[in-house]
């Protein structure tokens, strides 16, 4: 895959048989599995100990996760882990994830790869059955918590990759190489690991990959920008004179496309 930075567009090849879409999903072409990292649904009643949050992050993601799959005629939706953002919620809450995920089951397949947020239960009273990986057109699927087979081409969310711009500014970001792909939170309450700095890198140890491997695509709701080479874009962010958002880009709760 290219590593030279392009033209905007809404998708991009991240690697053989991966595509990153807007929105921040990812999709495996030959098979129409439309990959979602790190949801975190429910997120606003797991923190808020009993203060009857409103869920709205909930249903905006299901409405983005339905629009993404319809538009890519997505036969099967595989959550790479952190679906919910914990089993410990109220009935209401609960019962109002599970109406949300009824609602993606009529859309298209859907499959649950657990993360270390769906805890000992594996989440399964909101989720039903789960799997800790799963195969698909020849690349791994796991949560990214723990490193799969070495040598494995693997797919992982868990890391909440994203680029920070400044101030708060921060845009979803899509990290890729030949054999390991990382695809940004769904969840818009994590500004995200920076990918720019040391402890990205030290956490993608485990798969044997250096920035100069990798190439990183910003996501928006409309279009994906590919940034090239990590290694070049550190390198031309940390000059004196980086330091202000990019155009198009705002905090990373309402981060649309300019």
């Amino acid at each position: 895959m290219s590593r030279k930075p392009a033209a905007a567009a809404a998708w991009f090849p991240l690697a053989d048989g991966v595509v990153a879409l807007a929105a921040g999903f990812a999709l495996l072409p030959q098979s129409r599995v439309l990959l979602v990292a790190d949801a975190h649904f429910g997120y606003e009643d797991a923190i808020g100990g009993g203060a009857a949050l409103p869920l709205w992050s909930t249903a905006e993601m299901t409405a983005a996760i339905a629009i993404g799959a319809q538009r890519s005629a997505a036969r099967e939706i595989v959550f790479l882990g952190d679906a919910i953002h914990g089993s410990n919620v109220s009935a209401g809450a609960a019962a109002a994830v599970v109406g949300a995920l009824d609602e993606l089951r009529a859309v298209a397949e859907l499959t649950f790869v657990a993360g270390n947020h769906e805890g000992r239960s594996r989440g399964a009273a909101i989720l039903g059955s789960t799997v800790e990986a799963c195969e698909r057109d020849g690349w791994l699927l796991v949560h990214g918590d723990k490193p799969g087979p070495p040598g494995t081409r693997t797919i992982i969310g868990h890391l909440h990759p994203s680029l920070h711009l400044g101030g708060d500014a921060s845009a979803p970001v899509f990290l890729a190489s030949e054999r390991i792909v990382v695809v940004p939170a769904l969840t818009p309450y994590s500004r995200g690991l920076d990918v720019l700095s040391d402890e990205c890198i030290a956490a993608l140890r485990p798969w044997d990959v250096r920035r100069c491997d990798l190439h990183v695509v910003a996501a928006t709701a409309e279009r994906v920008f590919p940034f090239g080479a990590l290694s070049a874009l550190r390198a031309a962010l940390r000059r004196p004179a980086a330091g202000r958002p990019a155009p198009g880009f705002v905090r990373r709760r309402r981060l649309e496309s300019g």
